[in-house]
């Protein structure tokens, strides 16, 4: 009896160990939305996942290797809430990110899928980070390259230091592995310290022609309201294009308001690809705790002459047509 009563406490005393050192979090967003969108006459209504976050599934985790060193995983797949059933790029499962991690003194590297160095940059100034009705992404082009602008397979991530006095950057280089459209390489570098947040990145993919993108952003909280700026330059041989993005986000009650305007511009000249679009959106968040909130969001892109953006869950758009709509949704974290 005694030795089994010291067993256990030996075992217990083990458990307490590994649970110090390692654990694992199931973690998640489930968001939907009633939407209406109208273009060219034609009205749709529907229900929409993810109208303000993306809905997701993920499982993380870190374990303490001593010394200041730390390996850790990350999987995340997007969710239909609307459907029930998992949605993700070209059909992978854990498509959002699915990542291996050391992590030290010396900085994170990331070894998986994972959004690029660019995308984090933008999303860090747009007030829904691209996500909805509202998304700074709605107007931007990959210029018909293939290339994807967000997250990629094969990546290498290197992540500085968070100590280095308010100045952050990451580089990564997707090795181009099953892909047809070979390596990617992108990289940014900012500074953020009290209510100041500046960053550039830049991002290059491509075989023969390469894609380009470079985004430039800056944001300054002022406490009753914090504007922000977003320029985006993409290029693919002749052609060009040129996004700039006004936004400001202020408190309001229990939750947040916010608005944005973006201008799309093609920038390669004369032609059937000459086109200009632009996009007014603004919302309301109102949070009933820490992990769930009511939104609303209105949007509404005017594009000009051979320019055809629309809103996600619209009716097809005409060149020099318009698509606007709205959605009210709740969002819970977990």
């Amino acid at each position: 009896m005694k030795k089994s009563i010291v067993a256990l406490a030996v075992l217990g005393s083990f458990a307490g160990v590994a649970a110090a050192q390692s654990s694992v979090t199931l973690f998640g967003v489930v968001d939907a939305a009633a939407r209406y969108t109208k273009a060219n006459g034609q009205d749709l209504y529907s229900l929409a996942s993810g109208g303000n976050t993306t809905s997701r599934l993920g499982v993380r985790g870190v374990e303490d290797l001593g010394g200041g060193l730390k390996a850790g995983f990350w999987l995340e797949s997007q969710v239909n809430v609307d459907s029930g059933t998992a949605a993700g790029s070209d059909g992978k499962f854990w498509g959002r990110r699915a990542t291996v991690s050391l992590w030290g003194d010396f900085g994170t590297v990331n070894l998986g899928r994972n959004k690029n160095s660019t995308k984090l940059a933008y999303e860090d100034f747009d007030p829904v980070s691209a996500t909805g009705l509202g998304s700074v992404e709605n107007l931007y082009s990959n210029l018909g390259s293939g290339a994807g602008l967000g997250r990629y397979d094969n990546q290498v991530t290197y992540v500085l230091p968070a100590n280095l006095g308010g100045f952050y950057g990451s580089v990564d280089v997707a090795a181009g592995e099953g892909s047809t459209f070979g390596k990617s390489y992108s990289g940014r570098v900012g500074y953020k310290a009290d209510a100041i947040n500046v960053s550039a990145a830049y991002m290059e993919s491509g075989v023969d022609t390469k894609f380009k993108l470079l985004t430039l952003g800056a944001s300054y909280d002022f406490g009753i309201a914090k504007p922000s700026l977003i320029y985006t330059t993409t290029e693919f041989g002749a052609a060009k294009q040129e996004v700039w993005t006004a936004a400001v986000t202020a408190p309001l009650g229990a939750g947040s308001v916010w608005a944005s305007y973006s201008d799309a511009a093609d920038k390669s000249g004369a032609g059937s690809s000459k086109y200009k679009a632009n996009q007014f959106a603004a919302g309301y968040i109102y949070n009933l705790s820490k992990r769930t909130a009511l939104y609303t969001t209105v949007s509404l892109i005017d594009n000009g002459e051979q320019a055809k953006f629309s809103l996600a869950n619209s009716p097809a758009v005409v060149a020099d047509g318009r698509s606007g709509g709205f959605d009210l949704g709740v969002r819970h974290s977990f």
